[in-house]
């Protein structure tokens, strides 16, 4: 890293762009992921430089970065390209909800205002439980979570834990954990004996069918396509782990569970 504080930051991943901007540190950010939408305004203030699992190396060393924060396995090629390119690049690697406090935390550090990423960072943790405490008692419908649709991915870690808080019971929660997509990957029968009363669905990256999810065979017979409760949420708002998930992701799963 050439400085401390970097003065210079390429965010290859939405979270770390959306942190930076509630920290008031968005004037070291030089370059942003292509999905990065959060807030609005960074689309027209911050150059493009990247997809998610592929970026532009030349434009990104062009714009002479001091650090690029990158996220998981995902982005190893990329990350691996930088370094050879003689950059300093930090991995971020949150599944849970913890993980992404402690990122918010972590960029706080790296940028010199620790201050202020801790009390951002307790007024989630405050907030979370507030909510979580408010449903305790409440009947908790049972829920599954589709990241994906070709083939059937459940919820990731913090996907789970946010359904949890947010009144509900998530059906494949024993996949949660499991870091690797496949291993989250269910059969249309495991859905069905699982016998879910809500189904939310965020597909990234392509809008989300209900009525292709209802038409699936033998799917009738579950009480949430019986029911109509198939609920798309948006994926920049569920699928970033960050901010985004913690406040408006939350909020999206309790209007669907009420």
């Amino acid at each position: 890293m050439r400085r401390f504080p970097p003065e210079r930051i390429v965010c290859l991943t939405e979270e770390t762009v959306e942190t930076l901007y509630l920290l008031g540190q968005e004037h070291r950010i030089v370059g942003v992921s292509g999905y990065a939408v959060r807030p609005k305004r960074v689309r027209r203030e911050k150059p493009r430089v990247s997809a998610f699992t592929s970026a532009d190396i030349p434009r990104i060393m062009a714009l002479a970065p001091d650090l690029v924060l990158c996220f998981s396995d995902l982005q190893a090629d990329i990350s691996a390209a930088l370094m050879r390119e003689g950059v300093t690049v930090l991995g971020f690697n949150q599944r849970d909800v913890a993980g992404i406090l402690a990122m918010i935390r972590s960029l706080g550090a790296l940028t010199g205002c620790a201050g202020a990423a801790e009390a951002l960072a307790r007024g989630y943790e405050a907030r979370l439980a507030a909510l979580a405490e408010a449903r305790r008692g409440r009947p908790r419908p049972r829920v599954y979570f589709e990241e994906w649709d070709e083939p059937m991915i459940s919820g990731i870690g913090w996907v789970s834990e946010l359904i949890a808080i947010a009144g509900g019971e998530d059906v494949f929660a024993d996949r949660a954990a499991r870091t690797s997509a496949r291993d989250r990957i269910v059969s249309p029968e495991q859905v069905i004996a699982a016998a879910p009363e809500v189904i939310l669905a965020s597909w990234c990256g392509k809008k989300v069918r209900p009525e292709r999810i209802a038409a699936r065979p033998g799917w009738d017979r579950i009480p949430a396509v019986a029911g109509g409760r198939i609920v798309e949420i948006k994926s920049p708002l569920i699928l970033q782990p960050g901010p985004a998930a913690l406040t408006e992701g939350l909020d999206a799963i309790v209007a669907a569970l009420e």
